[in-house]
C-alpha cells in the first residue's frame, strides 16, 4: 500500500493539524501567563509551544515524503478543543486534558500505522505520544502547585534562581520581589519533580 493511500496519510495530517492548533493555543497561554506575572510558567508553555512545532514539522515532513509532487489538499473532519480562556489555573487544566487527548490519538494513529505496514511512522507517533504525556504530567504539576499555592512555597529550603539576573536564594519560599534586580516572583524559576525536568 502507497502511504498516500493509507489511513496512516490521513493521520499523519491530522496530527500535523492538531499539533499546529495546540501550539497556537499555548501560545495564547503562555502570553496569559507572562500578562498576568507568570514569567517562569510562561517560560515552560513556551517550551512545550515549540516542541509541538517541532512535531508538525516532523509530521508535515513524513507527508512530503509520501510520493507526491505536491498535495494540493487533504480533506478531513477534525475536532479541535477550544476550552481555553483567560483564567490561568483552569487553562493548566485544560491544557493537560489537550496533551492526554493527543496522546490517545497517537495510540491509535501508531497501532493503524503498524498495521498498515508503516513502522517507521508508527515510531514517530509512539514517541511524540509520549512526548504528549509528559507534557500533560507537566501542566498537571503546575495546575496542583498553582491551585495549592505552592508555586514558590516549599516544604524544605530550595534554590530560587532569578533568569533575569542571576540571584539565587536558599529558602523555603521564593523572594516577593528580587532583591537584586527587582523581578516579581513569577520570575522566578519553578520547581518540577525531577522525572518532569526538560
Amino acid at each position: 500500500m502507497k502511504l498516500k493511500d493509507s489511513q496512516t496519510f490521513l493521520n499523519l495530517a491530522r496530527a500535523f493539524v492538531a499539533e499546529c492548533s495546540a501550539r497556537t493555543r499555548y501560545e495564547f497561554c503562555e502570553y496569559g501567563f507572562r500578562m498576568n506575572g507568570y514569567e517562569a510558567i510562561a517560560t515552560l508553555i513556551d517550551r512545550i509551544a515549540y516542541q509541538e512545532f517541532n512535531h508538525a514539522r516532523m509530521l508535515y515532513t513524513k507527508l512530503q515524503d509520501a510520493e507526491m509532487t505536491q498535495i494540493e489538499n487533504i480533506d478531513m473532519a477534525l475536532g479541535l478543543p477550544f476550552k481555553e480562556k483567560w483564567n490561568m489555573l483552569d487553562n493548566l487544566k485544560y491544557l493537560m486534558e489537550d496533551e492526554l487527548d493527543e496522546s490517545a490519538a497517537y495510540d491509535e494513529f501508531e497501532k493503524i500505522a503498524r498495521d498498515e505496514g508503516f513502522e517507521e511512522i508508527a515510531n514517530l507517533f509512539q514517541m511524540i505520544g509520549q512526548v504528549e504525556k509528559t507534557h500533560a504530567k507537566v501542566f498537571e504539576e503546575l495546575y496542583k502547585q498553582m491551585k495549592d499555592k505552592k508555586l514558590y512555597k516549599k516544604a524544605k529550603q530550595v534554590a530560587w534562581v532569578c533568569p533575569a539576573c542571576g540571584y539565587v536564594s536558599f529558602d523555603k519560599e521564593a523572594w516577593e520581589t528580587c532583591p537584586l534586580c527587582s523581578a516579581k516572583q513569577g520570575y522566578a524559576e519553578v520547581h518540577l519533580p525531577e522525572d518532569l525536568r526538560f
